[in-house]
Order: C-alpha cells, then structure tokens, then sequence
C-alpha cells in the first residue's frame, strides 16, 4: 500500500479506546537559537490547538535544550535536564545524535518537529499500543494521582508543570530580530513517584510556581521510554 494512503487510512480509522480520546505525549525539543525551530514550535501549537488525530488527545510538552545557548543567544527557557532527557531518547529511539527541532511522540517513535503530517501519523500508531489511565485531581496544592497501567517492568510518574509565556523578542544568535512564540514550555520537571505494578496512587505537594500552572503528568516505562499513561490539569 502506497505510504501515503496508508497514513491516511490510519489517520481516518477509530482507535481502539475505552472511556474516550487516548491521551498521547508529544514532547518537542526546541531552542530560541535555532532558525529551523520556529516552524516546529508553531506545528506543536496547531497539534494543541486543533486537535487534529481523531480519538487522540495530544497532550505536548515543549522542552527547550541547552547546546544552543553558547551560539549567541541564551535561551531563557532552557535547562541541562531538557538535554539529558534527548539524550535518553537518542539512545532508546536507536539514534545516533540529537538534533532540533525533534517531536518524540509517546516515548516510542520521533520525528522532525517541522513535519505535521508525521507527527498525526506517529500519534495515531501510538495510540493503537495499548494505554492505561491516570487520573489527576488538584486540591489546592496538592495533586493527587490515580494510575491503571498497562502490564510494564517498571516506571516512573512524572509530572511537568507548563505555561504558554507571551511572545518574545529575540535579539541575538540565528533567530535575532524574529517575535517568537511557544505553547506548553516546561517550566519543572518532577519525578514523582515509580509504579512497580499496574496500580499506582500518590499525593503530590506543589511549590509556589507548579500550583499556578498547568500540570502534565505521565507514566513513563523504564528502559523503554515508552509512556503508558498521561494527562494534562489545567491551571487553577
């Protein structure tokens, strides 16, 4: 079958899912500095906003790398553990470098940050794996978290918290003079807990800056990368 026929027919068939749209995790890895990322932050801003992958909620993070900052701008959003997290995907995913802009969709599959249609597609196949569920419920400052999974050897509960800052201006390096814009720029990054079987709950206490923002939580298998459950909370 032709491949682009074949995404088509993905893209249009139901997923298989119980109690409604299946949450996947697109993370993209973005710098200020770079001239090829703008194009991919706003591809992560149609994905939230349209919604696009029929019963898949995309559920994004945008995670802003480091190793640009030396190269005439610093990225204001940017940190070390963004980089580390790309470098385990290197390895998980069986690539032999990092590169920006990069979509990893659910821990399982990545593709160039730029590329929409490959992105829909990626989201759609993951969403076919199977999933479990998290539930999160926010009582002030505390999260409480909720988690059937599937059969896994092991995970982490993760929860990021996120905003959508307003445009900038960026005056240096290979985007200078250029208005950019984000959406879901991870502020923290937590792990939270480790689901050793298919049931997991915890109480999580939040600090000053991740009570005010949206939350994104997720459960993500060790070794593999692969995620088995997320959700997003919205900001209160």
């Amino acid at each position: 079958m032709h491949c682009a026929l074949a995404a088509a027919l993905l893209l249009a068939a139901p997923v298989a899912k119980v109690g409604g749209p299946v949450p996947i995790l697109v993370e993209l890895f973005t710098s200020e500095g770079c001239s090829s990322c703008p194009p991919a932050d706003a591809v992560l801003a149609r994905l939230v906003r349209e919604q696009p992958v029929r019963d898949v909620e995309i559920v994004a993070l945008s995670e802003h790398v480091d190793y640009w900052d030396s190269l005439g701008w610093r990225d204001p959003y940017s940190s070390p553990v963004f980089t580390r997290r790309q470098e385990a995907y290197a390895s998980q995913l069986g690539r032999g470098t990092i590169y920006t802009p990069q979509l990893v969709v659910d821990g399982r599959a990545d593709v160039l940050g730029s590329d929409q249609a490959a992105a829909r597609y990626a989201a759609a196949a993951a969403a076919v794996a199977p999933h479990g569920t998290l539930k999160a419920r926010r009582e002030g400052k505390t999260l409480h978290l909720e988690a059937a999974l599937p059969a896994h050897s092991g995970a982490d509960v993760l929860v990021a918290a996120v905003d959508d800052p307003p445009a900038a201006r960026v005056e240096r390096g290979e985007n200078a003079g250029r208005t950019l814009s984000h959406v879901r720029v991870v502020r923290e990054l937590l792990r939270v807990g480790r689901a050793d079987g298919t049931a997991w709950s915890a109480d999580v206490q939040l600090d000053g800056r991740a009570a005010g923002l949206r939350l994104v939580a997720f459960a993500q298998e060790h070794g593999s990368g692969r995620v088995l459950a997320a959700t997003s909370v919205p900001p209160p």
